[in-house]
C-alpha cells in the first residue's frame, strides 16, 4: 500500500539506547567512537552526542539503572565505504570485538545483497548492538542474502 505520506518523512534525525552507566558509556561512544558531545543533562543522566556534524542527526545515550531486565537495542551508523574497509582493525585496536551478520567474529564485513550495504556489527558496554553500514553503488539481489565482502567483490568482478 503506497499512502502519500502526512509529512514527508526525510530520514532518522536521532536514536536512543539505554546503558546502565552514563559515565562509562559517555567513555566508550566519546573517547572510543570518537562522537562529537552536543549536550550532558547530569540530573536527568542522559548525554547527546552529534553524528555527521552538528544538526545533522543525534544520539541519545539514556541511563535506566541496575534493573535486571535488560534490552539489546540497535543503531547503525552511516560510514563511508572506505573507513568501514578498515573497520576491524580499528575496533580490534580498541578492544572490540567486530562481528558478523550472524554475530560471530568478523575477519571481514559483510554484504547484506538486498540493499546491497557492506557491514561490520559490535557491542557497546550494555550489550547494544552497533553496526557501521556504507551503502553500496551496485545493483541490488535480494536473493544473496548475506555474504562475506570477498564473495560480493569476487561475484561483482565476475559481471
Amino acid at each position: 500500500m503506497n499512502e502519500v505520506p502526512m509529512i514527508p518523512i526525510g530520514g532518522l534525525f536521532e536514536a536512543h539506547l539505554t546503558v546502565s552507566d552514563l559515565d562509562r558509556s559517555m567513555l566508550f561512544y566519546g573517547g572510543v567512537l570518537g562522537l562529537e558531545l552536543a549536550s550532558v543533562v547530569a540530573e536527568r543522566r542522559v548525554a547527546f552526542y552529534w553524528l555527521g556534524g552538528r544538526g545533522s542527526s543525534m544520539l541519545g545515550i539514556w541511563e535506566a539503572g541496575s534493573g535486571p531486565q535488560r534490552m539489546s537495542l540497535h543503531v547503525a551508523f552511516r560510514v563511508a565505504l572506505a573507513d568501514l574497509l578498515k573497520a576491524i582493525p580499528a575496533l580490534r585496536d580498541k578492544g572490540i570485538a567486530p562481528l558478523d551478520f550472524a554475530g560471530d567474529a568478523a575477519t571481514e564485513p559483510v554484504v547484506l545483497a538486498w540493499m546491497p550495504a557492506a557491514a561490520v556489527y559490535f557491542r557497546d558496554p550494555d550489550g547494544n548492538l552497533l553496526e557501521f553500514l556504507a551503502m553500496l553503488d551496485a545493483e541490488a539481489a535480494p536473493a544473496r542474502g548475506v555474504v562475506p565482502w570477498s564473495l560480493w567483490l569476487r561475484d561483482q568482478a565476475v559481471r
